[in-house]
């Protein structure tokens, strides 16, 4: 796992991609060139009353450029306050935090549900070959055009608003979409169904666990999930999400 930076950093865009959910880029050179797919950024409220940061993944990294990107949904009064910022507006940030994506080769499919879209854009971006992506949407979408420029892209909306009515497994069963390995990111019912579908079809999988948080450092024991090792040091089948995740083999882990 990188090392982890804490500094104030600068805002260079923020809009809003659909309703409810923003997507910010903030200057960040130093998290920026450590960072990998799959690991998330703590961002500070400036109301001091709210001590605990808001864990968001990363959407995109610019290394050369010393950007990254965010995409986030308002879930409470701290995403709400981040909403509202503006170019220039500065922002305390702590990361990379936490452990990424483990590139692997052959017929890649990524996953994401929900807000767990944002993370698999940058790791589709990351392979050298154009991916597979399945996207899960209540109704409105977003991200879409960044996805079309690096996969071929399938979407399931519950609605029926557009390609699948149902699930993203109800996509990929309609489309007989194929892989080699599934990388996934979305709630729980959704990752629980992804690891069942791999498991059947004996394909190797990936899961980022969405959990909430606290330290984001491995302190607190606020965010573990069931493993099937027992760990190491504490003797008990604990992995905690913000430290040894949020990605995990999917055998590794019970959800």
């Amino acid at each position: 796992m990188s090392e982890k930076v804490k500094q104030t950093a600068s805002i260079v865009e923020q809009k809003e991609l659909a309703e409810g959910i923003y997507s910010m880029w903030i200057q960040a050179s130093e998290i920026a060139c450590k960072a990998k797919p799959g690991q998330f950024i703590a961002v500070y409220s400036d109301d001091k009353s709210r001590m605990l940061p808001r864990p968001i993944s990363l959407c995109e990294i610019k290394k050369e450029e010393g950007k990254i990107r965010i995409v986030y949904r308002i879930a409470g009064a701290g995403t709400e306050e981040f909403s509202h910022k503006k170019k220039g507006d500065t922002i305390e940030i702590m990361g990379p935090l936490g452990n990424g994506f483990s590139k692997e080769e052959g017929k890649i499919v990524v996953i994401g549900g929900g807000i767990g879209i944002p993370p698999m854009l940058g790791l589709a971006s990351a392979f050298s070959q154009r991916v597979t992506a399945v996207l899960g949407y209540r109704s409105e979408q977003f991200l879409r055009e960044e996805f079309d420029k690096v996969a071929k892209v399938y979407v399931a909306t519950e609605d029926g608003s557009d390609g699948t009515r149902g699930n993203v497994l109800d996509a990929m069963r309609e489309e007989a979409i194929e892989a080699d390995v599934i990388y996934a990111c979305g709630p729980t019912p959704m990752l629980r169904a992804i690891k069942e579908y791999a498991a059947k079809k004996q394909i190797r999988c990936y899961l980022s666990l969405e959990e909430k948080m606290a330290c984001g450092i491995g302190a607190c024991l606020a965010c573990v999930c069931q493993s099937k090792e027992k760990d190491e040091h504490s003797q008990v089948h604990n992995k905690r999400i913000c430290k040894e995740g949020p990605v995990f083999l999917a055998e590794e882990v019970t959800l």
